[in-house]
């Protein structure tokens, strides 16, 4: 079986001074969330397309969800965690719950501010997830990266091409990702940036997906016009 699980955890603090998450914020007449979660709605891959958010706006979400998709049965909005991996576990967790976990049951992470995912591209994450077991989506470094140990002077200029700049989704075998998660020390949780590093820290490969440009994660004010203008371009 295969699940979506959009992670809608983010507070928009870098978008401003906003009352509510940016997830929330109507771009052409509708929440960036709706928009994002109509990308695995639609897909009849999916099982369940499971939305995790802050305990106080999961009551919100659900009441969003039910105005713009009311036809909603396998939309399922939960609690997520204090971390991202933490907010993934709980997904794992409800479908071995509802549903039971197997070997083969895959789950599509994804932003819930990241709403112009292709359908090339999750059709790509969940292909390679049961084939590999984990999907990264990337696309190539465009900009000279450079790193810093201290944050004043330059260490390293790493060499550009074999660089990549991460996107969503990310697809990952539930129950391996499960049992890698569980078996890492505190120390080890702790230095984690995502669930594809769990996998490359055990030694397994993860596959890499190719993203697209507009595949843009919408962080700060300039992001909501460009996705505003995106839009214009998908209604023509």
């Amino acid at each position: 079986m295969i699940y979506a699980v959009i992670a809608a955890g983010g507070i928009g603090s870098r978008m401003g001074n906003m009352e509510k998450p940016k997830q929330y914020l109507k771009i052409k007449n509708k929440p960036i969330i709706v928009h994002t979660v109509e990308k695995f709605y639609v897909n009849a891959c999916f099982k369940k397309v499971i939305i995790l958010c802050p305990d106080q706006w999961v009551n919100y979400t659900k009441e969003v969800l039910a105005k713009y998709l009311p036809e909603n049965d396998k939309v399922i909005v939960l609690k997520g965690g204090s971390t991202r991996n933490e907010t993934i576990m709980n997904s794992i967790k409800y479908i071995e719950e509802t549903d039971g976990l197997d070997d083969e049951t895959v789950i599509v992470t994804h932003d819930a501010v990241r709403p112009f995912v292709s359908a090339r591209i999750i059709e790509e994450n969940i292909e390679a997830a049961l084939k590999y077991g984990a999907t990264d989506t990337v696309v190539p470094a465009t900009d000279t990266i450079v790193e810093s140990q201290n944050g004043k002077v330059i260490s390293s200029i790493p060499d550009r091409s074999k660089l990549y700049q991460g996107q969503t989704p990310q697809a990952f075998k539930a129950k391996l990702l499960k049992d890698l998660y569980y078996s890492l020390t505190e120390e080890e949780k702790d230095i984690l940036t995502d669930a594809c590093k769990i996998f490359s820290m055990k030694g397994y490969d993860v596959h890499m997906i190719d993203g697209e440009v507009h595949n843009i994660k919408i962080t700060y004010p300039y992001d909501l016009r460009v996705a505003k203008a995106l839009l214009d371009e998908e209604i023509k």
